[in-house]
């Protein structure tokens, strides 16, 4: 991967502040046919596996299937404007359901509770083929990805409000924050479903590596505020503050508030009045 991407092909703040507020960001048909069409052979054969902590460039050489597909403009710029150049592979996997295949993963998210405010990690989710309802695609609950929680801790919860089922066209990428809550789906189709994933690591601290040139865009703030069905009021709060926390993360300005959440706890004032 190039170390540094054209600007054009970097994500702009507008998208930035979309992945801080969703925890995801989606790109429709990317992946050109010529690829597709190549992937699902390469799947059924077996990605060589990486070990946690491979450098991206040694775990997928020039010449690679995989490295074809991180090298493509749109996707390296989104990876670069997530998590830097040079990430590491914390793991890979190909995930294959089988035609008319009646189980379903509960909801969970990956690993253990990850309490990072500063940093996070991105999974990469690449779809060779249409993925259509009845196939199933990926569960995920927009908005979830900064409320901790340890792997199938929501596993008993059957379905939430604003929770959403991916269908896309061949060749759609979608980068999820590690922390999003998510389920693949049971496949009821005729048509067996590939779903390739990759886990990056940073090795940079996140901070301003997309195109800042819309920084102060009002359509930042806009994006910031979205909520999300499964919000009660109090927990809309609580969310704001999480997303205060990481975009000042993101963008270095300790400052940054959205409707004055953070201003109000972090009041803390150190002026003493003088003993009567």
């Amino acid at each position: 991967m190039t170390e540094h991407p054209e600007k054009k092909h970097l994500l702009s703040s507008v998208q930035m502040a979309r992945f801080v507020a969703h925890g995801a960001f989606r790109m429709d048909g990317v992946v050109p046919a010529s690829l597709n069409e190549r992937a699902i052979a390469v799947f059924d054969e077996g990605v060589a596996r990486a070990y946690a902590g491979a450098p991206l460039e040694e775990a997928y050489p020039e010449g690679s299937f995989v490295r074809e597909l991180l090298d493509l403009p749109e996707v390296a710029g989104a990876i670069h404007s997530l998590v830097g150049p040079s990430p590491l592979i914390d793991h890979h996997a190909v995930h294959i359901r089988e035609a008319r295949n009646g189980s379903a993963q509960p909801l969970h998210a990956d690993a253990i509770i990850d309490t990072r405010d500063d940093a996070f990690d991105v999974q990469l989710m690449y779809y060779p083929q249409d993925v259509t309802l009845d196939m199933g695609g990926t569960l995920s609950v927009p908005g979830t990805h900064l409320r901790r929680i340890n792997e199938s801790d929501t596993g008993r919860y059957q379905n939430m409000r604003g929770q959403t089922r991916l269908v896309c066209p061949a060749g759609t990428v979608q980068f999820l924050h590690h922390g999003i809550w998510h389920g693949g789906r049971r496949n009821d189709s005729d048509t067996t479903r590939y779903m390739f994933k990759i886990r990056f690591n940073p090795t940079v601290r996140q901070r301003l590596l997309w195109n800042t040139d819309d920084l102060h865009d009002p359509a930042v703030l806009e994006e910031l505020r979205v909520r999300f069905p499964w919000h009660e009021n109090a927990s809309g709060r609580i969310e704001y503050v999480n997303r205060t926390r990481l975009w000042r993360a993101l963008t270095g300005d300790p400052a940054f508030d959205l409707d004055y959440w953070m201003t109000r706890v972090e009041n803390r004032p150190q002026r003493v009045l003088p003993s009567v």
